[in-house]
């Protein structure tokens, strides 16, 4: 229901498509040659993604719905008496079984993204970023589950309680948290240098009726040549990131259309709004998962006594993956209308439709996205409208507002972008 409530509906795909549908978009603004190198690109890197998103799960089903995952953190280490020690351990050695499982997948992803030029990094650095990766996912597992079993132990009846208002909690925490903690241990932030372009950011923004305390660039490049922006924070934290390759490959025009899409979500709230129908969401699945684990048939299966039994993490992280392969769908669906709700407020913002579908043109030429994606990718996976969708929007709106008709973007291809 709070998802319900919570998403941008409006307005319908039908409703913009009747307008302007994705199919005559990519004919009239996109070229063969462009429709061809973002299906290349996406056939490369599509099956090791696959085949990641595969593995993981089927590793951690099979660990946590068999005994193996019992008899690995037991016989790991046997001379560990203390429950806590060993649900940390365990968390420890099933979260690392699971990650060796995909970093062969992920190696072939990584070759894939060099080849096609996506990739900049060294081998190094990518080693790096999944050590950091590994660390921060399994301190943060193993946390959560000596609270849930901890609170299990402490209330054997109703423990499911505490533990989803504490899954909750931790979900808040987490969107505080991450910004200033985890993103620095990726990127470097530095303040934009005075200029032009910065001071227009803060004008559209103050003009937005949007705070924010900082614009900041990303070192990006060193990892990537896709192009981003967004804004992180809450409240009077929020601040403007935008990566360098951004800044070095687009006009100012183009990255202050881009700006004024993230101050879109700024203005809604969007990360507020969707950390607590995530919040709402996980303690849920809390209440989901402790009738799950209370059936004697699944545990005698997984080789654990109870949820008290510190054998019990791989059980509980099988069935996370579970949910969240179930939850993917819905998920995408909803990022997607919030997106497309960003897309208006940047339009009723610049008021210049015309200039906005040259961006998303521009945006999708330069990044080599996939322009004709089948349902199916676009359901498991999709967390954005095709840009040819976007672009029908855009026609939507300025037929909408009385606005000139978009013309066609082929042949305005190369127009100078402010």
């Amino acid at each position: 229901m709070a998802i319900a409530l919570a998403t941008p509906w409006q307005p319908s795909g039908d409703v913009v498509a009747a307008s302007s549908s994705p199919h005559e978009v990519v004919a009239e603004d996109f070229t063969s040659g462009e429709v061809a190198i973002g299906s290349w690109l996406s056939r490369s890197v599509r099956l090791p993604g696959y085949l990641i998103t595969a593995a993981g799960m089927v590793t951690a089903m099979v660990l946590g719905f068999t005994s193996l995952g019992a008899r690995l953190s037991a016989r790991a280490f046997p001379r560990v008496r203390g429950w806590c020690a060993r649900v940390v351990l365990g968390a420890l050695v099933v979260t690392l079984v699971i990650r060796l499982a995909v970093v062969p997948f992920e190696v072939w992803l990584e070759v894939a993204r060099r080849r096609s030029g996506v990739s900049t990094q060294s081998w190094w650095a990518w080693g790096a970023d999944l050590l950091v990766g590994f660390v921060v996912t399994s301190t943060v597992t193993a946390v959560l589950l000596v609270a849930l079993v901890g609170l299990a132990r402490w209330f054997p009846r109703w423990w499911w309680a505490p533990a989803a208002a504490v899954a909750t909690a931790a979900v808040v925490l987490g969107s505080y948290v991450y910004p200033t903690v985890v993103e620095p241990l990726y990127n470097r932030f530095t303040p934009m240098a005075d200029g032009p372009l910065r001071t227009s950011l803060l004008q559209l923004a103050e003009r937005d009726g949007v705070r924010v305390s900082e614009v900041f660039v990303a070192d990006a490049s060193r990892r990537t040549t896709r192009l981003n922006a967004y804004v992180s924070g809450f409240g009077s934290t929020w601040h403007l990131v935008i990566y360098d390759t951004l800044l070095v490959g687009a006009p100012p025009a183009h990255v202050r259309r881009i700006v004024a899409h993230e101050l879109g979500h700024a203005k809604r709230h969007d990360v507020l709004r969707g950390t607590l129908v995530g919040a709402l969401a996980v303690g849920s699945a809390v209440i989901t998962l402790a009738l799950a684990l209370d059936s004697r048939r699944i545990g005698r299966r997984a080789g654990v006594s109870s949820v008290t039994d510190p054998r019990v993490v791989a059980l509980v992280l099988a069935f996370v993956a579970a949910g969240t392969l179930v939850a993917a769908p819905v998920q995408n669906l909803v990022s997607r209308r919030i997106e497309t709700a960003a897309d208006l407020h940047a339009l009723d913002l610049t008021r210049d439709p015309a200039g906005y579908a040259e961006t998303q043109r521009w945006l999708a030429v330069t990044n080599r996205s996939e322009l004709q994606p089948s349902p199916l990718v676009t359901g498991l996976f999709a967390t954005h409208p095709t840009p040819p969708e976007r672009i029908a929007l855009v026609r939507w709106w300025a037929a909408r507002q009385g606005a000139p008709p978009v013309p066609a973007l082929v042949a305005g291809e190369g127009l100078p972008g402010g």
